[in-house]
């Protein structure tokens, strides 16, 4: 059994990022072998949970893989752990729009059997902080809000204050964070910096932060409560066995098909399991960086470039014309290429006027508007992915557009928030703003690498 907490909120803005992350690293300090794990579909957080343990940053999303998945992938990404903490998202009961608690960090906990820490921002308040934690304590008695840790805190007196009100609340305190100035996580317009832009002052950052939980929480106290969360039933998420490795030669050591993975400063967004899928159907998984490399990996036979942020690095994505040309010379070869939301941005003509790849006949740009929320999508076109008709929910998030030539074949049918079609699909190449995680549809990955192989 895994020990773990759910580190909640009551808004956006409280804190979670900073008190999840450094509990994170002051529990590995201890030399726990701590897992980290993020409610939502953000990409962004989960790096500096990776900075902090060491281990792989985890998304729990139960919109996009479904509640059924939660605790299998859960207990995948803390298998041999001593310790678990999930970030939330947003406030606690806060989830896809209309829907309920679906995709909420309070239904992700329940599915877990977690014990929750709701983090209080109490910079502007002293006795309403108890009727604030009460309010959320009681909302809901599925969720069980284990302790309060108050963030930005003014000074000794507000701390008493804030403590002697809680405690007719019956929740208790198990950290206080005074309000000091902040630790510095520099942030742009889809949220902070990635670590791989700013590995140095990550560390710094996450340094920081541990040592600011450290003075200010009960470690014991939130590690017994951890401890307290019950056995979770059932088998862990495994890739080999819904990737369907396949037999024979070709899938010996060696002998796999290669699937070159973009990644670097420009290419940060992708869930740890897709990786894990296609190396589970077969592939050869070979990160290159679009930044650095000049060419693809050696015996490349697809390629999957990711999210992240093409249009802060467009001047030095265009500039490496090596690769660009590599990139379309396999693709018009019909070799398999997935591409998701800042992927698609490279494998146009143009990005803001810098020329990118040219495989897609599409000019993309940078736009004040921000489309963001979760999307409901069928598959309008058979491609490297998906077979036509295939169902599957997605994330949208960014500020661009792209205008694509005449005839494109689009990729996806949305039915949320209005009815449209979306991305491309040419040949091998399968391009679209729309994340997905492959964990519900495992049959991605599989037929991805077939595909590389054939």
């Amino acid at each position: 059994m895994v020990a773990r907490l759910v580190i909640a909120a009551p808004c956006s803005g409280s804190g979670k990022t900073t008190v999840a992350t450094g509990l994170m690293a002051a529990f590995a300090e201890r030399g726990l072998a701590v897992s980290p794990h993020k409610v939502g579909p953000d990409y962004i957080d989960p790096g500096y949970h990776a900075l902090a343990t060491g281990r792989p940053g985890r998304n729990l999303d139960a919109y996009l893989c479904g509640a059924e998945l939660i605790a299998p992938l859960f207990a995948h990404g803390a298998a041999g752990c001593d310790l678990a903490v999930v970030e939330g998202v947003m406030g606690l009961y806060d989830g896809a729009a209309g829907q309920g608690e679906l995709a909420s960090t309070a239904q992700v906990a329940g599915l877990l059997g977690a014990p929750v820490v709701l983090v209080v921002d109490a910079s502007s308040q002293s006795r309403s902080v108890a009727a604030l934690v009460h309010g959320f304590a009681s909302w809901d008695p599925r969720v069980r809000i284990g302790g309060v840790i108050l963030n930005k805190v003014g000074s000794e007196r507000h701390e008493q204050l804030l403590r002697e009100a809680l405690d007719e609340s019956g929740v208790p305190v198990l950290g206080a964070l005074r309000r000091v100035k902040q630790v510095r996580t520099p942030s742009r317009h889809l949220g902070l910096v990635p670590v791989a832009e700013r590995r140095a002052e990550a560390v710094e950052a996450v340094v920081a932060l541990a040592e600011q939980v450290r003075a200010g929480c009960d470690l014991e106290a939130l590690l017994a409560l951890a401890r307290s969360a019950p056995a979770l039933a059932g088998d862990a998420w495994d890739p080999a066995a819904v990737a369907g490795r396949p037999d024979g030669p070709d899938a010996e050591r060696g002998r796999r098909p290669v699937v070159a993975v973009a990644a670097g400063a420009a290419f940060t967004f992708s869930y740890a399991e897709h990786g894990e899928l296609l190396a589970a159907a077969g592939a050869e998984v070979v990160p290159f960086d679009p930044l650095r490399d000049e060419a693809l990996p050696e015996g490349a036979r697809g390629v999957v470039v990711g999210g992240g942020f093409p249009e802060v690095y467009a001047p030095e994505l265009s500039a490496n014309e090596p690769l660009r040309e590599a990139v379309a010379e396999l693709a018009r070869s019909g070799a398999p290429v997935a591409a998701e939301c800042a992927g698609l941005l490279y494998l146009a003509r143009s990005l803001d006027g810098q020329p990118m790849c040219g495989v897609l006949d599409a000019e993309a740009r940078m736009s004040e508007g921000l489309t963001l929320g979760y999307r409901e999508a069928v598959a309008v076109s058979d491609s490297v992915l998906a077979a036509t008709g295939t169902r599957l929910r997605g994330h949208e998030f960014h500020r661009t557009v792209i205008e694509p030539g005449a005839g494109a074949t689009p990729a996806w049918g949305m039915h949320l928030p209005e009815r449209r079609v979306e991305g491309f699909v040419q040949e091998g190449v399968h391009a679209s703003f729309l994340h997905t995680h492959w964990a519900a549809e495992p049959g991605m990955a599989r037929r991805f690498v077939e595909r590389c192989a054939g």
